[in-house]
């Protein structure tokens, strides 16, 4: 296999693992908690999604479009932000831990303790991305997997939030300290500055805006279940979509290998041709994985997410349709990503924010099963939306003329 070969497999492997990190992590939360443990849990975990996605937009995708003799100056760079930014987000959650009461104060303050560890170490990947030496992560993340696995299973059955957040948490500590040390041949010499991030117009700017009304939005509205109608919706909404993981999986790898395999094609039509075949395939592998979720006996889904699983699997209808429409829609936004940039930023603001507005409705009409068929329903009209302004491009945009072109949309 060429070197080119043996990269990509990494990197699909280091998605894994990382993917494969967050879906066990939830799920050993589960097992060890009780279900209001779980939601407690499920509730700091939103959060930390979101935080890591906006590290990943603004210092992420921009760090992997660096290349040359600067690379290794913003490697050292991005590291340098991310530790300071997480730092400051950090002791924001802290004093907001120490300001709320009970186990949901005490899990939020743990959050703001390991911040920096967690996001610093996640952090790491795009560096090694930047560098072309994915196998390096996936050394990294493989040793996370383990550890936090490690130190989970070895936690008392009805664990605090608190005491499994912080776990977690300081669990990163080896990954860490092995990345830093596998970076350390690339970026010596390098000096850090924080300058490029601070100044207006930086690249990741415009990655977070897609991110916030592509990824965030959807999960602050989670979250913001938990402060305005009850933490339990929150954990099984975030339950239900745990199960969903090995999806992630293939959606972010379509969404990270993708543009480059698509620009090749040449043209519209072939373009078309091969996103509406993946899009059918992503949509029906999420259709058959949540038939044979639905199918699971009851005592095997107890083993998998504890006492949360009741109020997870009566979801899992509503999840199961999402997920498979999201696969066609992951497809589109893909196609539009090639053929014309430009064109998915609208879409993101309009229909994610409707999306929130389906799920926030759907509950105040029909409980928790109405808040996750309001999202099943928000992503089946920004694919059908996505896949209109596809068959209404005229002339493909140049994917070489898009200086934005790493940012990959999120269906969600």
């Amino acid at each position: 296999m060429s070197r080119r070969g043996l990269a990509a497999v990494a990197s699909v492997l280091d998605q894994a693992a990382s993917s494969a990190t967050n879906i066990l992590v939830l799920v050993l939360a589960a097992r060890l908690s009780s279900a209001s443990g779980f939601a407690d849990f499920s509730m700091v975990y939103v959060t930390f999604s979101v935080l890591l996605g906006l590290n990943m937009a603004y210092v992420g995708q921009s760090l992997v479009l660096e290349k040359g003799e600067q690379l290794a100056t913003a490697c050292r760079s991005g590291a340098a932000f991310t530790a300071a930014a997480s730092a400051c987000a950090g002791a924001v959650l802290a004093v907001t831990g120490l300001l709320l009461p009970g186990a949901t104060g005490r899990a939020f303050l743990a959050l703001g303790l390991v911040l920096p560890l967690v996001l610093l170490q996640d952090g790491l990947r795009y560096c090694f991305s930047a560098l072309r030496t994915p196998e390096r992560a996936l050394a990294a993340d493989a040793l996370r997997l383990v550890c936090v696995v490690a130190a989970l299973a070895v936690q008392p059955e009805g664990a605090s939030a608190g005491r499994l957040v912080l776990v977690w948490g300081l669990s990163a500590l080896p990954a860490l300290a092995l990345g830093l040390w596998l970076q350390r041949p690339y970026v010596r010499g390098a000096r850090a500055s924080l300058r490029p991030y601070l100044v207006r117009g930086h690249l990741g700017q415009r990655f977070v805006v897609e991110f916030a009304v592509g990824n965030g939005s959807s999960q602050l509205a989670v979250l913001g279940l938990g402060v305005f109608a009850t933490p339990l919706a929150v954990g099984a909404l975030r339950g239900a979509t745990t199960l969903f993981g090995p999806l992630n999986v293939l959606f972010n790898s379509a969404n990270a290998f993708g543009p480059p395999v698509l620009s090749r094609l040449g043209g519209k039509k072939a373009t078309v041709r091969a996103t509406v075949l993946l899009g059918l395939v992503l949509g029906g592998l999420g259709a058959g994985w949540a038939t044979a979720l639905y199918l699971l006996p009851d005592r095997l889904g107890r083993e998998l997410l504890g006492d949360t699983w009741a109020a997870a699997s009566a979801l899992l209808p509503a999840t199961g349709a999402q997920y498979a429409v999201m696969g066609l829609g992951t497809c589109a936004l893909l196609t539009l990503r090639v053929l014309d940039p430009k064109a998915t930023l609208s879409l993101q603001v309009v229909f994610s924010l409707l999306s929130v507005g389906l799920l926030l409705g759907g509950y105040a009409v029909w409980g928790v099963a109405g808040a996750a068929w309001g999202l099943a329903a928000g992503s089946a009209l920004k694919a059908t939306a996505a896949w209109w302004r596809v068959a209404r491009l005229k002339t493909p945009v140049r994917q070489d003329d898009e200086p934005h072109r790493a940012a990959a949309p999120a269906a969600g």
